[in-house]
């Protein structure tokens, strides 16, 4: 009866531990996800990039109108999607819409190198330490001089003396005037164009939020349409429906003007023009009647031109 007890008793001890060891398993678990987790759903990405650098193409949209919506051209478009034929998309593909690394540039900080301490410069003959002579083992003969040179007390050589030389001074750095731009800067903020009127007719329509993205612009066929500031073409052709024969120039990363409804075009992608330059000749392509349609687009966003070409 004594060894049944013990081994009842050992047996409720062994079912014990074997409870606690469930039950830490069970708390070690991880908690389960869901809508009361808590949790932020993770950010889609395409290709690397975040949603907010995305674009989705929808129904009727083209590479052509997708990068001018994005105030890009649609080469640069279509080399960070890897897209071969840039008249083929495909409604609900994710493109990317700002160049690769681009947000990483924009979180990089620069910091200034923090000097180290002042050089110190030693002589080559010395290392600046006590140096002690060491008795060497070995016999002499016994004489005066020898028992003289045991009794000498140990030489001991100075330290040499090391010289602190001074940080050199470098020249004063000369601040910057104000206002002073070096060549080739093109900060962001700092990118006006001085505009032209693009052509010489009366007005026609004019710009209105949701509506008209432009304005328009009267004449006759073949009167010559003008490169409104100085800039590069990024778009020469007729993939934009609605626009006709069309002109697009990149004045710098925040403008792009569009001329659109021409007979004929007269400059190529690629092209540099200067303000003033005729780029084409005024025509009705995909349009009701001869006129030229004029667009300015800050960041791709269209901006009204009456409040930036000069008054007539």
């Amino acid at each position: 009866m004594k060894d049944q007890g013990i081994l009842a008793h050992h047996g409720a001890a062994l079912s014990l531990s074997v409870l606690l060891a469930l039950a830490g398993c069970a708390s070690k678990a991880p908690a389960p996800t869901g809508e009361r987790s808590g949790q932020t759903p993770p950010v889609a990405s395409v290709g690397g990039a975040s949603s907010k650098d995305a674009y989705v193409v929808k129904k009727g949209d083209t590479l052509h109108s997708i990068a001018l919506d994005h105030g890009l051209d649609y080469r640069e478009l279509a080399a960070w999607n890897n897209i071969d034929n840039p008249n083929r998309i495909l409604i609900g593909q994710s493109l990317r819409v700002r160049a690769p690394g681009a947000a990483a540039a924009d979180k990089a900080v620069v910091r200034p190198i923090s000097s180290g301490a002042p050089v110190e410069q030693r002589s080559l003959g010395g290392s600046g330490d006590l140096l002690k002579s060491e008795p060497k083992a070995g016999k002499d003969a016994y004489s005066d001089q020898a028992l003289a040179r045991a009794q000498a007390p140990a030489r001991v050589v100075e330290p040499v003396a090391v010289a602190k030389v001074a940080p050199e001074a470098k020249p004063e750095a000369k601040p910057e005037a104000q206002g002073e731009a070096k060549p080739g800067d093109t900060a962001a903020g700092n990118e006006e164009v001085s505009w032209m009127w693009p052509a010489n007719g009366k007005l026609l329509g004019t710009f209105s939020e949701g509506g008209n993205k432009g304005i328009d612009i009267n004449g006759k066929a073949g009167d010559p349409v003008l490169a409104a500031g100085a800039g590069k073409v990024v778009y020469s052709g007729t993939g934009l429906r609605g626009y006709g024969k069309l002109v697009i120039v990149k004045h710098n990363n925040t403008y792009l003007t569009a001329y659109a409804h021409n007979q004929n075009l007269l400059v190529k992608e690629g092209q540099s023009v200067t303000k003033g330059q005729k780029i084409a000749e005024m025509g009705n392509t995909d349009a009701d009647q001869v006129k030229l349609h004029f667009e300015i687009r800050r960041q791709g966003k269209p901006i009204d031109p009456l409040k930036q070409l000069p008054q007539r």
